[in-house]
């Protein structure tokens, strides 16, 4: 460890976090605007100074050993420190909004976050807000490497928590939606039972969501919906309801406000199962901007209104 401390380098890591994410020498040399033959002499040089070989040479690129894994992960917080700093230095010489970087996922992306961003811009317009979205098991590794400053949504079960800080803002319980004009929404009573034969556009099966969507079905004796499409993309889901005939489940406030426009109908059936909170992640120990600051500060306040205020 001593040897990294003092002989590794801003150079050295950059020249990692390349090769990973290239997966070859000629790639990461071109990212870097470097020769091959440059390339080669500087990772023989981290090599050096780590005293461990970091990458195996295989006829089809490079391959990181386990210990170019742990450097390249490492490699890549510093730089998206190094890239923060950057950017706050200039701010406070240029006087400009700053910046801030947010994963959202879609139980966020309605209503909470958009409010939380126009509140922000209101009194600071220079500010830029980049918006990533997806689901947790996509968002909380680029959380963790320092890509993104926060992540709002759902906040992701006990596996997926390792290295974040979690704060609840509200709790949001799924709804089951289809178009207007679909059989299932002239059924007197409609069941889940009654639903199995229709086809389905659901989360992906790593999500939470999912999981609990099938557990509603498990709890009542009843098969998870296998036919149909997976998906969390609002458009090309509202498009395959509205022309398709199929269901849906999704987020509480994503139903409510779709609803309200006559996009979908929200079918009367109650899935406790889906209960999770919503709120905001960020990386435990990181210290975040002023904008990402001021971010957080924004939803706090909007998630305090009542829902009067906020619909």
């Amino acid at each position: 460890m001593d040897l990294t401390e003092t002989r590794l380098t801003l150079r050295n890591l950059r020249l990692i976090d390349a090769i990973m994410r290239e997966s070859s020498l000629s790639g990461a040399a071109a990212s870097l605007g470097l020769t091959q033959s440059a390339v080669t002499k500087a990772l023989q040089d981290a090599e050096g100074a780590c005293g461990v070989r970091l990458f195996d040479r295989t006829n089809r690129g490079v391959i990181a050993t386990p210990y170019g894994e742990v450097l390249a992960s490492h490699a890549r917080v510093v730089l998206a420190q190094l890239r923060h700093t950057a950017q706050e230095l200039a701010n406070l010489r240029d006087g400009t909004g700053g910046r801030v970087t947010v994963g959202t996922l879609v139980s966020a992306a309605v209503s909470l976050l958009p409010e939380a961003i126009a509140q922000v811009q209101a009194d600071r317009p220079n500010l830029t807000i980049t918006l990533i979205e997806g689901t947790n098991d996509t968002l909380m590794p680029l959380l963790r490497t320092g890509e993104l400053d926060l992540v709002v949504g759902r906040l992701p079960e006990f596996r997926e928590r390792e290295g974040i800080t979690q704060e609840v803002l509200s709790e949001d319980r799924a709804r089951i939606v289809c178009a207007p004009d679909h059989p299932a929404n002239r059924l007197p009573i409609p069941r889940l039972a009654d639903l199995t034969g229709f086809r389905w556009i659901l989360p992906r099966v790593e999500t939470t969501l999912r999981r609990q969507f099938d557990a509603a079905f498990r709890a009542q004796g009843l098969d998870p919906p296998t036919r149909g499409v997976e998906s969390v993309s609002v458009l090309a889901n509202r498009a395959l309801i509205s022309r398709s005939g199929y269901l849906s489940v999704w987020p509480g406030d994503l139903a409510l406000a779709e609803a309200a426009v006559g996009a979908v109908a929200i079918l009367p059936i109650d899935l406790p199962q889906t209960n999770r909170p919503v709120g905001i992640s960020t990386r435990s120990q990181a210290r975040l901007s002023p904008a990402a600051g001021l971010v957080i500060s924004a939803l706090r306040q909007i998630a305090k209104r009542p829902p009067s205020a906020a619909d």
